[in-house]
């Protein structure tokens, strides 16, 4: 089976290694190159054959708009970005598509079936990737061992899963605290939820995720952890209550 041969230009390093392990998980696609500038990326163009570029917009000195329009015959292009205002550019280029980050792999899937349609995911593991490195999965490692890293202040900040209180979403991010920090990461709450242990965490509150064993007090509207109330959303009420043991508090 001829691969798609592949590189990845991006001036972060968390968005080249989640790239990275996409392209890794499908048999028919081969990274060559993972560039974190357009230099770098120019030079495997000169001398490698790439079939497919997965593109960052906005890096230092060339935006990848530019360096593409420098290109006089370029690879097939997925761009990948934080920023929506570029779709109009994207298309104008011919790319095959534009991936808004934090990238699920389903939506990866999508784009790279528009050069490769016969694709489908290799019998290696399939969870999704987001933007988060984590250890060993919970059901590999004690509780008590597992963390996950997690991009702040351009640091690869290590969380221990059993210190964390709750975790805020704040838009494109997220505001995870600790009992003794917190930590604010560009991250959609929805992406991290996938990746912690049903059995440890609850999402109470479309902007909320919460530590079970850390709770102190609750009531039908909020629930107490450390010094702070965090509230129940109206839709999410029944199920935690639920799981909570205390259906009667849905009557009041």
């Amino acid at each position: 089976m001829n691969k798609v041969r592949c590189m990845i230009v991006d001036d972060e390093p968390l968005a080249l290694d989640v790239l990275e392990t996409f392209i890794q998980r499908l048999d028919n696609l081969e990274l060559v190159c993972r560039c974190n500038n357009a230099v770098d990326a120019y030079n495997c163009l000169q001398n490698e054959h790439i079939d497919l570029m997965f593109l960052d917009i906005q890096m230092p000195k060339l935006t990848g708009i530019d360096f593409l329009k420098s290109l006089p015959q370029p690879p097939k292009v997925i761009f990948t970005t934080a920023y929506r205002d570029y779709a109009l550019d994207s298309y104008e280029l011919n790319a095959v598509d534009y991936l808004l980050k934090p990238i699920a792999f389903e939506r990866f899937l999508k784009a790279v079936a528009r050069v490769t349609p016969q694709e489908q995911p290799s019998s290696r593991p399939t969870e999704v990737a987001a933007p988060v490195a984590t250890a060993p999965t919970a059901s590999a490692t004690p509780y008590h061992e597992a963390f996950i890293y997690l991009k702040a202040d351009k640091k690869m900040v290590k969380v221990m899963l059993s210190e964390i209180l709750y975790i805020e979403s704040l838009k494109d991010y997220i505001r995870v605290k600790t009992e003794s920090r917190e930590i604010i990461s560009y991250q959609k709450i929805s992406f991290l939820e996938e990746k912690l242990p049903a059995d440890k965490f609850l999402r109470i509150h479309r902007s909320f995720i919460i530590a079970l064993d850390k709770i102190q007090a609750f009531s039908a509207t909020a629930v107490d952890i450390g010094k702070s109330e965090i509230p129940i959303g109206r839709f999410y009420k029944n199920e935690v209550l639920q799981i909570l043991g205390q259906n009667n508090l849905l009557e009041n």
